[in-house]
């Protein structure tokens, strides 16, 4: 007898208080970085207003199915990424699932980093610390950028705040799924539509803001013809979503098991898309009035996306506005609230699946875990080399990491396993919105050739080409090494055992597993919904 089938059963799985409090935290796991500082700047550079058709299409082709796919599995499961993924498709889906958990170590330990920048910006903000040379600021005095790509000399201003965040995060985890994540996010994400509203409307009120909404929106239809146009797409609504990395699957699992998936999954998609539209129109319209002041185009700007749009034209721009000390400290609290509630939901997926792999307590695994974590991240990133290696390890852990995860779950889950068809079933019994073969089509046929697509394409042009310019060496070492542990730890942490019995498990409610009837979403067949309603209420809850 093996140890996995001698092994007790698990216990009992921590769960939100109700549907609003699962809605808020997965908003506020997609609403992140990337929203406010990514998104305004790839759809502008990929068409402007007609950047919104490939972007909707993407939506709803790609997003919203990938999204409900990790909902099914482990709402379904009932576990972490590598659990759940064990119970659908062995030990197959369960190295898939510490793949996604290595995704999340790699991007926590520098997401962080980047909080701390935030939260030292927010407090900066009241008197303007940065002064007139925005950008020299930031990587001179600020970060004290090292010539070459490895330094160990500490920078206090960022090992500081650093430390702090990690201490805040690992407190807020340490509570528990609904005192600490849920609770975080219930105030964090009021606050942050709220405070965002402010800095839009009083962006929209500043000189020159119409020409930068008109550089945004004023739709360039030719860029439609442009394969990398959509491409960029779906690459902005996979990453935004935070799907098929472990933590939409993870929060799914805090479900009840008689729970509405598909319809709260429309709000979290449809909610992060206004965010970001809300964050374009917002950093665009600043955008406007900094090209009014220099007495340029809004093309001529520079840093009109990531790092150099946060923290050196953004600034430049407050340090140029009236009342710049409160536009910046809304600016810079918007995206320290946003950050954290997203780092929460990385960290989320890494201690769920140590958890239930190896049975430690919320608080051990917190504390220890996220512990180790943190100091790795402090040695890294609170150093004169942080930017360089945060730059680094984002571009693999994202465009490399999370395109080969999303594509190998979907052909191992819905091409080798076949479980489409259960899954399918499993939303359409519990959900008001169905499902059927048109959900089918996208995840089983579009989602992987669009992804498979983009992941050649970006490892053919990296190949090629040395990524920003940075030394192959360092590149290979760093970037591919980073990938490379990936693969390594997912390996190592599938093949130690498990403390309960990850087999030991009936998945509920019952679903036809032949077919999936109605090819816009039609309901499940009778025979499941009756099935489902004579499960005990013990089993359902």
């Amino acid at each position: 007898m093996t140890q996995t089938t001698s092994a007790p059963a698990a216990p009992q799985r921590a769960e939100w208080t109700g549907q609003l409090g699962f809605i808020i935290s997965a908003i506020g796991s997609a609403v992140g970085l990337g929203n406010i500082w990514r998104f305004p700047g790839v759809a502008y550079e990929n068409g402007g207003g007609a950047f919104l058709i490939p972007y909707i299409v993407a939506l709803l082709t790609a997003g919203i199915p990938i999204l409900f796919l990790d909902y099914a599995i482990g709402h379904r499961f009932r576990g972490s990424a590598p659990l759940a993924l064990r119970r659908l498709a062995g030990k197959l889906g369960e190295g898939i699932g510490w793949f996604q958990v290595m995704i999340c170590v790699f991007i926590a330990i520098y997401y962080t980093a980047v909080l701390a920048w935030a939260s030292s910006y927010f407090v900066y903000s009241f008197d303007l610390k940065w002064g007139s040379d925005a950008a020299g600021y930031f990587t001179g005095e600020y970060l004290q950028l090292a010539d070459e790509p490895f330094s160990m000399t500490f920078v206090p201003a960022v090992l500081i705040p650093l430390i702090l965040m990690w201490i805040v995060a690992l407190v807020v985890l340490g509570a528990g799924v609904v005192k600490g994540v849920q609770r975080l996010n219930m105030i964090a994400i009021p606050l942050l539509v709220v405070g965002f509203l402010i800095l839009v409307v009083r962006a929209l009120f500043l000189p020159g803001a119409a020409e930068g909404l008109n550089a945004l929106f004023t739709p360039d239809f030719a860029a439609l013809a442009d394969p990398s146009v959509w491409v960029a797409a779906y690459s902005q609504i996979f990453f935004s979503l935070s799907v098929a990395f472990g933590i939409m699957m993870t929060y799914a699992s805090y479900r009840r098991r008689r729970s509405n998936m598909t319809s709260p999954g429309l709000v979290v998609a449809f909610g992060n898309s206004s965010f970001e539209i809300l964050a374009g129109i917002g950093v665009f319209a600043t955008l406007g009035f900094f090209a009014h002041q220099q007495g340029v185009a809004v093309a001529d700007l520079e840093g009109l996306k990531g790092v150099g749009l946060a923290f050196m034209t953004f600034p430049a721009i407050a340090a140029q506005m009236p009342g710049g000390e409160i536009f910046g400290a809304l600016f810079f609290g918007a995206l320290t609230l946003a950050g954290l509630t997203s780092m929460i939901s990385i960290m989320e997926v890494i201690l769920a699946g140590v958890m239930d792999k190896f049975g430690l307590t919320r608080r051990r695994a917190v504390y220890g875990i996220g512990g180790v974590l943190a100091v790795i991240s402090v040695v890294l990133f609170g150093t004169q080399s942080g930017l360089t290696a945060l730059d680094t390890i984002d571009n693999w852990a994202n465009n490399i990491g999370i395109v080969a995860s999303a594509v190998v779950m979907t052909i191992t889950v819905l091409w080798i396993r076949r479980a489409g068809t259960q899954l399918a079933g499993h939303l359409s019994v519990l959900s008001t919105f169905k499902v059927g073969r048109t959900w089918l089509f996208f995840v089983s046929v579009l989602g992987p050739v669009v992804l498979g697509y983009m992941l050649i394409a970006t490892i053919v042009n990296l190949v090629q080409e040395p990524y920003s310019g940075y030394d192959s060496g360092y590149l290979l070492l760093v970037g591919w090494g980073s990938v490379a542990l990936m693969i390594i730890g997912s390996i190592v942490l599938t093949a130690a055992p498990w403390r309960y019995d990850p087999d030991r498990f009936t998945p509920w409610p019952p679903v036809p597993t032949r077919r999936v009837s109605g090819v816009t979403g039609a309901a499940a067949t009778p025979a499941a919904t009756q099935n489902a309603a004579g499960i005990d209420e013990e089993n359902a809850r």
